[in-house]
């Protein structure tokens, strides 16, 4: 009996990662572009040069392929090391989300996400989903750390404590449209020191 050289698998089986990293970059250059209402699969496909049935074998829908792109992009960045202090943790993290929100292209396609989120309730729940619960878990683990080396007081409300690193720096950058130099987000750790009650 004659064996057979097994042949590659095909189609569904095997996903490219070449292709799919350059779908990811065609998706957050059109979301940059052209925002997330007049984002199209066709033109996703036309961009990465590829066929649209590379997108389907990925994802089932366009909205599914935002989110899990900007998953992809977004939650990586919340990562910040344990610096063995909550003043370096704090500025790291300051660091991290100042470096989010002015990426060249995500600081285009946050704003038109943001309103496309306020009229789509069934987006808004999967950026959520994928985005921010993962950004803030990742945000609590940091702040739990402080705690634990009795920096933070134990009854900490981690989630009033979330919303108040993260949103001075985006009021700052996105909504005020004014630079957050590194002096100032030195500033901004020492008073958030004092907001968070640390010890």
């Amino acid at each position: 009996m004659t064996d057979h050289p097994r042949r590659t698998p095909t189609g569904a089986a095997v996903l490219q990662p070449q292709i799919t990293s350059a779908i990811t970059e065609a998706v957050l250059d059109e979301l940059a572009e052209h925002g997330y209402g007049r984002l199209s699969m066709e033109a996703v496909a036309k961009r990465a040069g590829v066929g649209k049935s590379a997108l389907y074998r990925r994802w089932p829908s366009k909205q599914d392929m935002v989110i899990a792109v900007l998953s992809e992009f977004s939650v990586p960045l919340a990562e910040v090391p344990d610096t063995g202090s909550l003043r370096g943790d704090l500025l790291a993290t300051l660091h991290a989300v100042h470096g989010w929100l002015t990426h060249p292209r995500f600081s285009k396609i946050l704003p038109d996400l943001s309103a496309e989120a306020g009229r789509n309730e069934v987006l808004a729940a999967a950026v959520e989903r994928a985005i921010g619960e993962p950004r803030r878990t990742q945000g609590a683990a940091t702040l739990r750390r402080a705690v634990e080396r009795g920096e933070l007081p134990a009854d900490l409300d981690l989630d009033l404590a979330l919303d108040l690193v993260a949103a001075p720096v985006y009021w700052r950058v996105s909504v005020r449209h004014v630079t957050a130099t590194p002096e100032h987000l030195d500033r901004l750790a020492d008073h958030l020191l004092r907001a968070l009650g640390a010890r």
